[in-house]
């Protein structure tokens, strides 16, 4: 079956090599393929743009999430009142740094990896799709977790009370206070859940995106990998692995933001299981899903636009370069 592979709003999760054979076999025009160089590059700058317009997002999670293991109520008004709206890009520098790796591995190392494994097996299956996307997703994540540790630490900070607040004045300031006050080992406060999360995305966007725009593209008439169609499918794609990873999400930032007990030096938090199990018994099972629906329009958003900025960039790179 021939397939329409003009260029599209998305990144190719697909089965690369299966499209670029028949493309090149139908009449005449051969695909220009993206050097891998400049497949890192725009992966890591479409998630760098895409994070700048969801990280209040971000924020409003992180604050919403931890806000009950502080001892306060989260309120958006108190927040703005006392902060102002600015405080919303709290810890932009380290969002930015974390998706300048995390980004570029995961999805840069996504196609290389897909496309290893195409040229050794001879094909490109879901089962390979998704076994990628859970390797290389959690092996980006774990590269990325020193940023991710500040990332949470800064965002969350000014809801401290005063007495406990870091007051981190930049991202390098932050890494090297965290290098100096606590040891190299702090930046990887959280990697269990950070890096099982990232696993989990991997296999529900490759399990579900494309499916979605399928059944979007058949029950509305959209044109399939159009921005409506991919809005539709990364929002529902994004709403599915939101829910199954919250809690992992609420363990990382529980994890990366404690502090030793003063008396003990012991941290309250060792593990995922032991984090969700003590969260689930202190405040209950649904204390792990506060700060959900911003950490929806974090996932989800971010998907629409990182896929969109990445296509663009790609597409720019072929037309003006090659």
């Amino acid at each position: 079956q021939k397939r329409n592979h003009t260029p599209s709003l998305r990144l190719q999760l697909c089965s690369n090599h299966h499209c670029k054979t028949n493309k090149q076999t139908m009449s005449g025009s051969k695909k220009q393929q993206v050097p891998k160089p400049i497949v890192f590059g725009t992966a890591g700058a479409g998630g760098i743009m895409a994070w700048m317009v969801v990280h209040p997002f971000n924020t409003l999670a992180v604050r919403m999430n931890l806000a009950s293991s502080q001892g306060y109520q989260f309120s958006l008004g108190a927040m703005v009142k006392e902060s102002g709206w600015g405080s919303l890009y709290d810890g932009i520098g380290a969002g930015i740094g974390r998706q300048l790796i995390y980004a570029t591995a995961r999805f840069g190392l996504f196609e290389t990896f897909r496309d290893a494994l195409h040229e050794y097996r001879g094909k490109t299956d879901f089962a390979s799709r998704v076994g990628v996307g859970a390797l290389t997703g959690g092996m980006a994540a774990y590269m990325s977790c020193p940023m991710e540790v500040s990332c949470v630490r800064m965002s969350n900070d000014a809801t401290l009370p005063a007495a406990q607040r870091r007051n981190y004045k930049s991202v390098f300031d932050t890494i090297t206070r965290i290098a100096k006050e606590e040891g190299v080992a702090a930046y990887w406060s959280g990697s269990t859940p950070f890096v099982q999360r990232a696993m989990m995305v991997g296999v529900f966007q490759v399990a579900t995106y494309d499916q979605f725009k399928l059944m979007y593209a058949n029950l509305f008439s959209q044109k399939k990998d159009s921005v409506p169609n991919v809005f539709c499918a990364a929002m529902t794609s994004g709403l599915l692995y939101s829910i199954v990873t919250m809690p992992l999400e609420a363990s990382k930032n529980r994890m990366a933001n404690q502090k030793p007990d003063p008396k003990t030096g012991e941290l309250l938090y060792k593990s995922t299981l032991q984090t969700i199990r003590a969260v689930s018994a202190k405040e209950g099972f649904l204390a792990l899903y506060n700060g959900f629906l911003p950490y929806y329009g974090r996932c989800g958003g971010h998907t629409v636009f990182m896929f969109i900025f990445v296509q663009l960039l790609r597409e720019n790179y072929v037309k003006y370069a090659m």
